[in-house]
């Protein structure tokens, strides 16, 4: 199947022109944004964008701050920190909510992952949960002090496996007056156990995997990494889960990003598979609204934390109807639909 083809037939499906997908090419972008509907310039009284880098515990963190439309430095904005999927960056989907809240009148922040992305750390693609969540830790602590930012109406939005690490960052983070999730991931549960629970025969054996893994890292030898594959068009066919194909798709092809892998060191799986996002999520006693398509193979996941989020009297599971996970990223209606109830969730809670 030819590429444009590919694209072609993919924009079919969710009823918008090829030319809105191809749009998303990060090397059109002069911020490298990977989205449609991306800012390519900053101009007055439209929404902007500002890089930013600061330091968090010794690291160089890569930033994408977006302020509203007529911005004035002395306001006091409402605040949303947004925290990026697994394997994604700032310029991906976590962009493109960011930048759609800002459209509505939020300041907001999303930032590349330590060892991920731009963002400074040896060994790259260390994808460990206590980084994951320091890392929303951290762009509190810089946007509360962004001018303009009214720390007092904070919230955080996390998107797949940021939506699970957002849950475990807000349990004990009461900055964060307001709590929300799209298509979240649970990290550690699916590490552990495999997508859907499929793997639970072999826990054992990716536990020793993983560190051996370790073991040769301390010792000197070649970091090794999990998750990294170069599939053909017929092997992401086969493959047994919506949110893998449809992953691959968006990941590789229509909203490809250089700084943007699967992979990540094996032995971080010595961390992952002893986490899990729902481990006392009853601390959470902020508004909670959790998001996720019907269709996604991922909804188990969001039906099971917030089963489990008893300690806030004030949350709600919106489900968007027909969407699966990966298309809540991108697929017009899903993202504008998903905005909307997000903006009515913050209006009232901040």
């Amino acid at each position: 199947m030819s590429k444009l083809f590919r694209h072609t037939a993919l924009a079919a499906l969710v009823g918008v022109a090829s030319g809105d997908l191809l749009a998303a090419d990060y090397k059109k972008n002069p911020f490298t944004l990977a989205y449609d509907g991306a800012i390519t310039k900053n101009e007055p009284g439209k929404v902007n964008i500002r890089p930013v880098s600061y330091k968090l515990n010794g690291l160089d963190i890569a930033a994408n701050v977006y302020i509203p439309a007529n911005y004035d430095p002395k306001g006091h904005y409402p605040t949303i920190v947004v925290a990026h999927p697994n394997g994604g960056v700032k310029e991906q989907v976590a962009g493109l909510y960011a930048q759609r809240l800002a459209e509505v009148g939020y300041l907001t922040i999303t930032a590349d992952a330590a060892y991920q992305g731009a963002s400074g750390g040896e060994p790259r693609s260390v994808d460990k949960p206590a980084y994951r969540i320091e890392d929303i830790h951290g762009m509190a602590d810089f946007i509360t002090r962004y001018d303009g930012a009214d720390s007092t109406r904070l919230g955080l939005l996390g998107i797949c496996g940021g939506g699970g690490y957002s849950l475990a960052a807000a349990e004990t983070d009461k900055r964060f007056k307001a709590v929300a999730t799209v298509s979240m991931f649970n990290s550690g549960r699916v590490r552990r156990n495999g997508y859907v629970d499929s793997q639970l025969d072999s826990v054992q054996v990716r536990l020793q995997q993983a560190s051996a893994a370790r073991a040769q890292e301390v010792a000197g030898g070649a970091v090794m990494y999990s998750g990294d594959a170069n599939l053909s068009d017929e092997q992401i066919a086969k493959l047994p889960f919506d949110l893998y194909r449809q992953g691959y798709e968006y990941y590789w092809k229509t909203h490809a990003h250089p700084n943007s892998t699967f992979k990540y060191t094996t032995s971080s799986l010595i961390d992952l598979m002893r986490f899990d996002a729902t481990d006392q999520i009853a601390l959470i006693q902020q508004p909670l609204l959790m998001i996720a398509g019907t269709k996604a193979d991922s909804l188990y996941m969001t039906e099971d934390a917030f089963t489990k989020a008893t300690g806030t009297k004030d949350k709600e599971l919106f489900k968007l109807d027909g969407a699966t996970h990966i298309e809540t990223y991108w697929v017009p209606k899903y993202v504008s639909a998903a905005i909307d109830k997000l903006n009515t969730f913050y209006t009232r809670t901040l």
